[in-house]
Formats: structure tokens, C-alpha cells, sequence
């Protein structure tokens, strides 16, 4: 391992088609892994739910050839994702608008998805999605090599306990449970436990990144960020009340885990936490604003890629800005 390289870890988080974001962040980031001035080690990437896939096929392309194959199944994996043809834009133009009018307050009938062949379906349909652009077969063999670490969050329903799978433990239920959204999913069954979005456990994944196999940790955390961590004006219509609590609720853990980040950092600068498998880790954020929660299941390509331009333009800034730094 090149002690002269910058070792960086990334973390994403969750948050539906937001998480186009992601993609396009991470597209970036990989374009120019080698133009920077000083060089970087990736050494892990996490992710939950929506980020988990991000994650996970940003890391494949990667480890199997190189950040232009990680580009290229990234930007596969979300032309499939798009509704592109005209029943499947029919039907996300239908969830659209549900999802606007149930973020306002107003009643409207709901199914459990335990009841809803289009639940199971649906669901069905994300499998064989993954299914098409990574062989999960093939992630224990990656893994006994060198290679970036993978970690997909979750939750377990029936333990109530934060769920992490890490590197072969990787599979497609695993990718799964991270997106099964309660109300909108069954709970996945992973060795007789059911499992629910990693978007209500660790969003995203961060302490098994900083206890990575290896020499250290990592010497940088960078985090993409879906939910925004300040809104300068207070919500008063229901919409966005309910907008800024969805916000709030999926930045819980990830407060929770970098003040952990923080407490260590600090420790290890006072000389009061001596191990030299631990250094300090500086955590940099690239942030999604001004999107409200019900354009989250909005698969419309056009909103995709804007989310994607939008993601690809914050990571070229983060990377100038560090640069300069």
C-alpha cells in the first residue's frame, strides 16, 4: 500500500431517484481519480438503499477493470432505472402525482405492499435490474483479492438492530433489503430475518468504513449527501413540514456516526487514543438542495439526468476546492 497516496472511503446515502445525485457525483469523481495532483487510494465505498446501488455499481466497474467500466455501469444501471418507454412513464407519472398530493396531508387510500401484486412485482423487477448489470456470484471471488471495500446498509425488522453486509456478504437480497422501503416493499428474508431500507439504519454506513481491513483508516471520508443538513427557512405548510421531517429523520444516524468520527479525531490529536491502525479522518460532504421528498420515486429521464448534471457539477467544485486547499 502506497503510504504517499491519500487513502479515501465514500459513503452514500440514500434517498430514491435523488440518489441520481450520486451517480452523477460519483461519475465525476471517477473521471478524475487520476488528474488530480495528488493522487487517491480508494479504499471502501457504502451506501444504503438508493445509494447502496450507486455503491455497489461504481465499485464492480471498478474493481473489475477500471473508473471508466465504473462509469459505464453506473450510467447503464440508470438508463434501465429511467421510465423510459410509454407505459412505464404512464405509471411513474401516476406515482408522481400520488406522492405530491399524500406530501400535502391530504388522505388517500393505501395497500400494504404485502397485499399488492404490484409491490411484489415492482420488486421483482429491482431484482432482476441488478441482476443484469452485476454478477453477485462473482463478488466473494473480487473480494479475496486487494481490492476497495463494499458495504450495503440495512435493518433488521425483527431485531430492531442496524445491518451492515460487507463485501461478499453482498448479494442481491442484500442489495434489496437495503431498498425495501416500508409501505412500499415486503421486508426481505436474509437468514430467517427480515430486513427493511437502509434508509432507517445507517444512511449511509460509516463506521464499518473507518474499521476497514488494512493499514489505517482511511485519511479522508467523503460523503455524498441527499438530505440537506441545513434549511435557512422553517416550514409551515404541511408539504414542507413533512419535507424538512423526512430530511431530519434520514440525517439522524449519519449525525450520530460522525460525531463518533469527531470524538475519535479528537482523541487521537490529544494523544489520549494511541493505535497505529487508527489516524485521524477528515470528513468532506457533497450536498443535494432544493428537491422536495415527492420527486423522490420520480423516474422521469430528464429529471434523472438533471439530478445526475447537478451531481457531476458538485463533485468537479468539491474536487477544485480541495485542490486549492
Amino acid at each position: 500500500m502506497n503510504d504517499d497516496r491519500t487513502q479515501v472511503a465514500i459513503a452514500c446515502q440514500g434517498g430514491g431517484s435523488h440518489t441520481a445525485f450520486t451517480a452523477g457525483v460519483l461519475r465525476e469523481l471517477l473521471s478524475q481519480w487520476q488528474t488530480q495532483e495528488e493522487t487517491f487510494e480508494l479504499v471502501g465505498i457504502s451506501g444504503s438503499s438508493g445509494g447502496a446501488f450507486n455503491a455497489l455499481a461504481a465499485w464492480y466497474g471498478f474493481v473489475t477493470g477500471d473508473e471508466t467500466r465504473g462509469i459505464e455501469i453506473l450510467d447503464d444501471l440508470w438508463d434501465d432505472i429511467a421510465a423510459s418507454n410509454v407505459a412505464d412513464q404512464l405509471f411513474n407519472d401516476w406515482v408522481t402525482s400520488y406522492a405530491r398530493l399524500a406530501s400535502t396531508g391530504v388522505g388517500l387510500p393505501q395497500v400494504s405492499p404485502y397485499y399488492s401484486p404490484a409491490a411484489r412485482w415492482s420488486q421483482g423487477q429491482l431484482a432482476d435490474l441488478l441482476e443484469r448489470h452485476i454478477p453477485f456470484t462473482k463478488i466473494p471471488v473480487l473480494c479475496a483479492a486487494e481490492v476497495p471495500n463494499l458495504v450495503v446498509g440495512a435493518v433488521n425488522v425483527n431485531a430492531g438492530e442496524f445491518v451492515t453486509f460487507v463485501n461478499e456478504d453482498v448479494t442481491v437480497d442484500a442489495v434489496l433489503a437495503s431498498a425495501a422501503v416500508p409501505g412500499l416493499f415486503e421486508a426481505v428474508e436474509i437468514d430467517g430475518d427480515h430486513h427493511w431500507d437502509g434508509l432507517l439504519s445507517q444512511n449511509p454506513p460509516v463506521g464499518d468504513l473507518l474499521s476497514l481491513p488494512g493499514d489505517r483508516t482511511p485519511d479522508e471520508l467523503w460523503i455524498v449527501q441527499i438530505n440537506p443538513q441545513v434549511r435557512p427557512e422553517t416550514p409551515t405548510s404541511l408539504s414542507e413540514i413533512g419535507d424538512r421531517r423526512n430530511e431530519l429523520a434520514g440525517n439522524i444516524s449519519l449525525n450520530q456516526e460522525l460525531r463518533i468520527v469527531e470524538r475519535i479525531n479528537e482523541w487521537i490529536e490529544s494523544g489520549h487514543f494511541d493505535h497505529p491502525e487508527y489516524t485521524t479522518t477528515e470528513v468532506k460532504q457533497i450536498e443535494l438542495t432544493g428537491y422536495h421528498q415527492s420527486t423522490k420515486l420520480d423516474r422521469d429521464p430528464d429529471f434523472l439526468e438533471q439530478l445526475a448534471a447537478e451531481g457531476e457539477e458538485r463533485a468537479a467544485a468539491f474536487l477544485d476546492d480541495r485542490a486549492a486547499d
